[in-house]
């Protein structure tokens, strides 16, 4: 037998019954196993970084929902935080943290961004306009819904009002001047002057009122604007004139001075009042005016149809019925001690002149008779040691 020594392998045939050399077959065997160890190592390397990714979604989702109790708080960089910033949360108190403080409009940090949205405000009316009066209007009312006073409202409508408050009625006509101030018609022989003048104001503040549409060249002195023309008077202000209303003075004997149906004469005798008052109404809240010197010489108490009206404090009839001035259904007590008080637009008048009242007395009921838009009792007392009219609500309980 020989040996080939190069190769290393023998030249004899086989033996019985022995299989041939496997020599690459058992190369290929090899080859195959570590295919297999290779793709197993790379995959199971993929599976266990998807595994810690999800572990660790998972922790940080159970992180953001809790800290732990002895986790540090640290303010922000130079803010100047009272607490520590090693305090537990468990150990912060609500009472300890500093209190709100509005913040300014502009920091070192914070900006204000522009707003392309601009809001232009409601252009000055130069125009006179008209109102209707409904169920309910007062004039304090009326003069809060365009910003004006009770007076202005007043003096653009003269003719109207009269300077009453009471004649305000359901269904008129208003004039509502644009400023505060008053409203003229121009009568021939007029001067800008004299008109300033007597309003108060300069003769260029009516000149420069664009809603006069005046020339600015016209003599404050030879003026010529034709008759009948209305020009509104910016800041125009003058004295109220003196209404009709009745003028209830202390006399002995006693006697309401207003002319009308229910005017009693001369009462001779009859019972004296106690000097202190009681609310004339079972309900005591303010349903429309309050006293206003020279506007509005009482107070309206609010209540229903058909209320009882109690004598305020005892003494004698002096006016009871009807009165051509507005307040409807009147009724005037003296009470022979310097005080008369005044009740008017009562839907019934349950006393007679020259009877006898005690206070507490029913001597009619609430309605809504003369000039008015709703329910109430207008309700007046005057002192002759105070000169005449005073605010109800000063001697009140």
């Amino acid at each position: 037998m020989t040996h080939n020594r190069q190769s290393g392998r023998s030249d004899s045939p086989p033996k019985d019954n022995q299989p041939p050399a496997q020599g690459p077959q058992r190369q290929d065997g090899r080859g195959l196993t570590s295919t297999i160890k290779a793709w197993f190592s790379r995959y199971a390397r993929h599976l266990a970084i998807l595994a810690l990714i999800v572990l660790g979604g998972f922790a940080a989702r159970m992180g953001l929902r809790t800290l732990p109790v002895d986790a540090a708080i640290s303010p922000p960089a130079g803010s100047a935080a009272s607490t520590p910033t090693n305090a537990p949360v468990s150990q912060i108190k609500l009472a300890d943290l500093p209190a709100y403080a509005t913040p300014s409009t502009q920091t070192d940090d914070i900006t204000r961004t522009s707003d392309i949205h601009t809001i232009i405000p409601d252009r000055p009316r130069m125009k006179v306009i008209t109102y209707k009066v409904k169920d309910g209007d007062t004039l304090f009312g009326i003069a809060d819904k365009y910003g004006l006073k009770p007076e202005t409202v007043l003096w653009g409508n003269y003719d109207t009002l009269k300077d009453d408050v009471h004649f305000l009625s359901p269904g008129q006509e208003l004039n509502i001047l644009p400023v505060d101030g008053t409203y003229y018609k121009w009568h021939e022989g007029d001067s800008l002057r004299g008109v300033a003048d007597f309003f108060s104001v300069t003769p260029e503040d009516i000149l420069d009122w664009p809603g006069n549409n005046l020339p600015a060249t016209l003599d404050p002195e030879n003026t010529d604007i034709a008759s009948g023309t209305m020009l509104v008077i910016p800041g125009g202000r003058r004295e109220m004139v003196s209404w009709q209303a009745p003028r209830i003075y202390r006399s002995n004997p006693a006697v309401a001075r207003v002319a009308g149906p229910g005017f009693c004469g001369q009462i001779v005798d009859g019972a004296i009042g106690t000097g202190s008052f009681v609310w004339p109404t079972p309900g005591h809240w303010l349903s429309g005016y309050h006293f206003i010197p020279g506007i509005h010489p009482g107070i309206d108490i609010g209540g229903a149809i058909g209320n009882a009206i109690y004598a305020a404090d005892s003494g004698v009839v002096v006016y009871a019925g009807w009165n051509t001035y507005g307040y409807g259904n009147l009724i005037i007590i003296d009470h022979g001690n310097g005080w008369q008080t005044v009740y008017g637009h009562l839907s019934a008048v349950g006393v007679g002149c020259g009877q006898s009242v005690f206070q507490g007395t029913v001597i009619g009921a609430m309605g809504c008779t003369g000039n008015c838009t709703g329910p109430h009792l207008h309700f007046e007392m005057h002192g002759d040691q105070f000169g005449g009219p005073v605010d109800p609500l000063q001697f009140l309980p």
